[in-house]
């Protein structure tokens, strides 16, 4: 049976931790560098799960601020 991606496992942990009010809404999510070095997986990697979640409005990049959980009110759909 195949095992789930990085990405999208990092990713529902990322959604859930927000379901569960763990993170909040305009919260700051860690950098790049610093979710891949918890995870242990490559920067590429988290790349693809911040794309991922950006596609689903489940958060919003702030070009040299960094990356910040949106209102589960704003997704696009459910993750």
């Amino acid at each position: 049976m195949p095992s789930t991606p990085d990405y999208i496992r990092i990713a529902e942990d990322i959604v859930a931790a927000v379901k569960s009010k763990r993170l909040n809404p305009g919260e700051k999510l860690p950098s790049i560098a610093q979710l891949a070095a918890d995870n242990a997986v490559g920067t590429t990697t988290i790349q693809m799960v911040y794309v991922r979640l950006e596609a689903l409005r489940v958060i919003r990049r702030h070009q040299g601020k960094g990356v910040f959980v949106n209102d589960p009110r704003l997704w696009t759909r459910e993750p």
